[in-house]
């Protein structure tokens, strides 16, 4: 087995003029969290896109676990292993929190979606989705209907239905986008948690979480990836902070100046 989980070689994708990838070229190793910056714009959707198959590159390929799964469907993807949270939380809104769970446990187990309305009363299905709210902090919650649940509660839920899908990549796009300053704590505190466990692509906006949980950071500007290296490292390099001044001067705060 590859210690590289994910790896993108030379992938570009045009939209007519617009070049929003334009050779990327980045991996994942096993056991680690590698977060992807950028400012808005700088294509880091698209490139999410491509990874997960909803979006086909023009050049490149992806390969996971060392197989090359450029030409395969979402779906295929989330079977062999690729789990993805959404930006905009993704949940079954008239379902238990449980319920929820149970249903991507439901999803490994090969299980035909038509019989979905099972999976709420199933013991092996429940079972293991009572076990990843426990672990996610979210055991009291377990009964309660998503709809009425909080939208910090939504993204740990979110994380929990990744989770159950047992990933060899868990990909973690803005988990903390619309949170709170508990809820982002909160939120902070799993991941951390997480962090080990699970091969982890993290696409984030707040820096002080990426330079907190990262191992290693790309960072992607106009398509390309500018800089890669440890938190440390982007810290410091002079074209990062570049990128970011024209958005947000205190972007990486007085706390992560040079020297």
């Amino acid at each position: 087995m590859t210690d590289t989980v994910l790896e993108t070689v030379d992938i570009a994708k045009s939209f007519g003029a617009l070049r929003a990838c334009d050779g990327v070229s980045l991996d994942v190793q096993r056991g680690e969290v590698h977060a992807l910056i950028g400012p808005n714009g700088a294509g880091k959707t698209t490139l999410v896109g491509q990874i997960t198959g909803e979006i086909a590159p023009d050049r490149g390929s992806i390969l996971f676990e060392g197989r090359d799964i450029t030409a395969l469907a979402t779906a295929d993807r989330a079977r062999l292993g690729l789990a993805r949270s959404f930006q905009i939380t993704s949940i079954f809104p008239s379902f238990s929190a449980e319920g929820n769970v149970a249903l991507s446990v439901q999803a490994t187990q090969k299980h035909s979606f038509r019989f979905w309305a099972a999976a709420e009363r199933l013991e092996r299905l429940r079972q293991p989705a009572r076990r990843l709210l426990r672990e996610l902090g979210l055991a009291q919650r377990a009964n309660a209907i998503a709809a009425g649940m909080a939208h910090g509660e939504h993204r740990q839920l979110e994380i929990a239905m990744a989770l159950a899908t047992e990933p060899s990549l868990l990909l973690l796009d803005e988990p903390m986008a619309g949170l709170g300053n508990e809820e982002s704590q909160a939120m902070l505190a799993l991941l951390s948690r997480l962090k080990g466990q699970y091969s982890i692509l993290l696409i984030e906006h707040d820096m002080d979480v990426v330079f907190s949980l990262a191992d290693r950071i790309s960072v992607l500007v106009q398509g390309r990836v500018i800089a890669s290296g440890t938190a440390e490292e982007i810290r410091s390099d002079p074209q990062v902070r570049v990128a970011y001044l024209g958005e947000d001067d205190d972007e990486f705060g007085d706390e992560h100046a040079e020297g």
